[in-house]
């Protein structure tokens, strides 16, 4: 029963599109706007959360990075030129900060409890087993695999956007999708059989 409420979790999730903020809320920003920055943390930050602790597998880490997001956001936000994809902005400005962070410690931890996933999502509405077990198939994941799929399922990311945020091709980012979905039915069909 988990398994298929874990899958279609996972597919009612991904088929919504990935949040998409007003660029006007940009715009006040650079204005000077702390509703508008509440109010853009309040439909970005479970993503751009996702998306840190996708690369960085570090919960302290992917909560500094969030918090660092929004500061650099503020401060550029008036070099924002509209373009239909602010997410994106958003998420490029993520990425870029948790690969610095990545150089500079050199370490990483994937979360080791369900209590360090992100709490905000569909994927991880599940009771405590449900959310452990999900964590321990998330493990055998390699790490551009997590990444896919918690940019898909948990932020909502298209795939041809999931491609453009990774500069990787559309083939490599849906071949990836796929076989780590596969690898999780796998895994959980295991542990549910033990």
């Amino acid at each position: 029963m988990f398994f298929f409420c874990l899958t279609s979790a996972i597919a009612e999730t991904a088929a919504h599109s990935a949040p998409t903020p007003d660029e006007g809320l940009l715009a006040e920003i650079a204005q000077g706007s702390e509703e508008a920055l509440r109010a853009l943390y309040a439909e970005t930050s479970a993503a751009v959360y996702g998306f840190a602790l996708s690369i960085l597998k570090n919960t302290h880490d992917a909560e500094d990075v969030m918090q660092d997001t929004y500061i650099r956001l503020c401060g550029a936000a008036s070099a924002y030129r509209p373009e239909g994809k602010p997410m994106a902005w958003i998420l490029t400005i993520t990425r870029n900060l948790a690969r610095m962070r990545l150089r500079e410690s050199g370490k990483t931890v994937y979360p080791d409890t369900p209590e360090q996933w992100p709490e905000e999502t569909a994927l991880f509405h599940s009771g405590s087993d449900d959310r452990l077990v999900l964590a321990a198939a998330m493990r055998r994941l390699a790490d551009d695999e997590r990444q896919i799929v918690m940019l898909h399922a948990v932020s909502g990311l298209k795939h041809r956007e999931i491609a453009a945020l990774l500069e990787q091709p559309m083939s490599t980012v849906l071949s990836r999708y796929h076989r780590a979905l596969a690898k999780l039915r796998r895994e959980l069909s295991g542990m549910l059989a033990e």
